[in-house]
C-alpha cells in the first residue's frame, strides 16, 4: 500500500507501508494500522489515505 499523509500532520510520512490490521471505523472511513519497514513504529491511517500499489 502507498500511504499519503496530510501535509499538515506529517508531510514526510508518505511512502510504502504494509497493512498490519483493520481497526474500527471512525464513522466515515475505515482505519488501518500500517507499518513501514524503515520505521520502528506503526501508524494509523484512514482508507482514503491509502492506495494499492501495483
Amino acid at each position: 500500500m502507498f500511504y499519503t499523509s496530510s501535509p499538515i500532520t506529517r508531510p514526510g510520512a508518505s511512502g510504502s507501508y504494509k497493512v498490519v490490521r483493520l481497526l474500527p471505523s471512525d464513522g466515515d472511513d475505515y482505519q488501518y494500522r500500517i507499518k513501514n519497514p524503515g520505521e520502528a513504529f506503526e501508524r494509523v491511517a484512514k482508507e482514503s489515505q491509502l492506495e494499492l500499489e501495483i
